[in-house]
């Protein structure tokens, strides 16, 4: 069953910019090397415990993919400015929160799960969480029902434009 498709995804012109290179790359450099190994490993002759052909074709797959993904969401996208620093949450902020009741802080960019990059944590604005959070301000204290029913409450502590 396929997800249905969400209609904007919003970015700033940095993450815009950034996701059109890695495209670009992709596309360019990295297609045409994939390309060159499957053809370099045929040459090789018998296919079938050829390892460098296999994982060649995994690659290609992962970057097709990859490829895919990043031209759907370059059709979906909407570029907007980085938000303001007003403490006020919305899409390309980073949000610092904690559960009430509890000191530790833990931090989440505000925007599209894709810009993901291993730096921080991403939730989108439909997540539950992001969802709760959008709105508010700084000091202000929300509610939301997490995935596994439970019913959680968090503070923001900041939130602040993301500079990744």
């Amino acid at each position: 069953m396929t997800q249905p498709v969400q209609d904007k995804i919003w970015l700033t012109q940095e993450a815009y910019d950034k996701l059109q290179a890695e495209l670009d790359n992709l596309r360019g450099p990295v297609r045409q090397e994939i390309i060159e190994r499957i053809s370099a490993a045929r040459d090789e002759g018998d296919l079938k415990e050829n390892g460098g052909y296999h994982a060649a074709k995994d690659e290609q797959g992962k970057v097709e993919a990859r490829i895919r993904q990043l031209e759907d969401m370059m059709r979906r996208a909407e570029v907007g400015e980085t938000p303001a620093d007003d403490g006020i949450v919305e899409p390309g902020m980073k949000v610092t929160y904690k559960f009430v009741g509890d000191d530790d802080t833990a931090e989440f960019l505000l925007g599209n799960k894709a810009l993901e990059d291993g730096k921080i944590d991403v939730f989108s604005p439909e997540s539950p969480l992001g969802a709760a959070i959008l709105g508010a301000k700084v000091g202000d204290k929300v509610s939301y029902t997490a995935p596994t029913g439970k019913e959680l409450k968090v503070e923001v502590v900041a939130a602040t434009p993301y500079q990744g």
